[in-house]
């Protein structure tokens, strides 16, 4: 595990550095507009949000080291391509890219699921949200400061040689993605997606957007207080308070005995963004994060093991790849909607737009999963019904 953790660590620190040196790229390189930058960004985020259920569904089929394998490569020809072409085909290369980028966050997840019992799931998962809030401190600001000491070709070249690195790196350790009781489960056995996609699924799926669409949403809202307040330089401590607090709480609650439901967690990350708002100097922004920050990491912790306890083995892969679609989705939508909010109200108005749509998305999710239980509360009712009816040789 202390393996995969931090192979896993490397890879996924230059793949969240991949958006900001493209855009790094498109403005210091290019000298191009940051709309420019923006639509370069967007496309990679496209390919990455299509691609993760195809990569998981081939990983269902032919394992990992395959798939990991083929997209380092593809990975390191683009990045070292990126210098040298014109701005419209970086544009469909950034998407190909995106559709092809090396999964090595579903792979550390089904891993997970796999290498530890049921017991173990939670903390693991937790230790895996702190990984993510690490490496969202740590690679964009090593981007954004080389590409601007240094030379934004270089640093394209770099952030792809990691990329790379970090998928042969998991090829290599080859992690089992199933446990030993489901090592015979193999495609013959693999379910219909109706079978799996249930309410329930569908339920953490749209909790996962929820749960980026307000992280998405904040971060941009923090700028625009700060902005607003003239502490513009201050937005890197209230993030890195942020981020802090999030590992903080989730190293506290893969400690935790019980688990808390997921619905229940991203309410109140939603409800605990909202005062925020209040805050009109970086001070008591900091405060203010720190409060909602200790939510983040448990949130997408429970949102990571709801779908590994959910999906059957044989489609785990693909189970996780929408997991990945759904959370860049939510990163995708977060800072327009907020940014909408802001321009037609105040700062503040960010934070209510990103905690509103967090607790929506809340609401839905515990309504699905209601609605759920009650469909096979009535299924049971109804077989036991028909069970006692039917004689004990009959075919039904």
């Amino acid at each position: 595990m202390a393996s995969l953790l931090g192979v896993s660590l490397l890879a996924r620190t230059a793949i969240t550095a991949d958006v900001t040196a493209l855009t790094m790229y498109v403005v210091l390189g290019l000298d191009m507009s940051y709309a420019a930058a923006g639509g370069v960004a967007a496309t990679l985020t496209a390919g990455i949000a299509l691609g993760g259920p195809l990569l998981g569904r081939l990983i269902d089929r032919r394992g990992p080291r395959t798939v990991l394998l083929v997209t380092a490569v593809l990975q390191i020809v683009f990045w070292l391509s990126v210098p040298v072409l014109p701005y419209g085909t970086l544009l469909g290369a950034a998407f190909a890219a995106g559709l092809l980028m090396v999964p090595a966050q579903p792979v550390t997840r089904q891993a997970i699921a796999a290498m530890t019992t049921a017991g173990q799931r939670r903390a693991a998962f937790a230790l895996e949200s702190v990984q993510g809030e690490l490496t969202y401190m740590v690679g964009p600001p090593i981007v954004i400061v080389c590409a601007a000491k240094a030379s934004p070709d270089v640093v394209a070249w770099c952030v792809g040689a990691l990329i790379m690195a970090g998928g042969v790196g998991l090829a290599l350790l080859d992690p089992p993605l199933r446990a030993e009781d489901e090592v015979g489960t193999g495609t013959a056995g693999r379910p219909r997606r109706r079978e799996w996609l249930d309410s329930r699924m569908i339920a953490v799926l749209v909790m996962a957007v929820g749960t980026t669409t307000l992280l998405s949403g904040t971060d941009l809202a923090i700028v625009a207080t700060l902005k607003e307040a003239g502490q513009t330089s201050w937005a890197a401590a209230v993030v890195a308070v942020y981020g802090i607090a999030s590992i903080t709480g989730g190293l506290v609650y893969g400690a935790l005995p019980r688990p808390l439901p997921t619905w229940l967690l991203l309410g109140l990350l939603g409800l605990a963004t909202i005062p925020a708002g209040l805050a009109h100097e970086w001070r008591w922004l900091c405060v203010a994060s720190a409060g909602a920050g200790l939510l983040a990491a448990p949130t997408l912790s429970t949102v990571a093991d709801a779908v590994s306890r959910l999906a059957p083995a044989g489609v785990r892969g693909e189970a996780t790849g929408l997991q990945s679609s759904a959370q860049s989705a939510g990163f995708a939508l977060g800072s327009p909607i907020v940014g909408i909010a802001i321009d037609a109200t105040v700062p503040a108005g960010g934070y209510a737009t990103a905690g509103l749509a967090a607790m929506a998305t809340a609401l839905t999710g515990y309504l699905l999963a209601r609605r759920s239980s009650a469909s096979r509360r009535e299924w049971r009712t109804s077989g036991e019904s028909r069970t006692a009816t039917t004689p004990a040789d009959s075919p039904t």
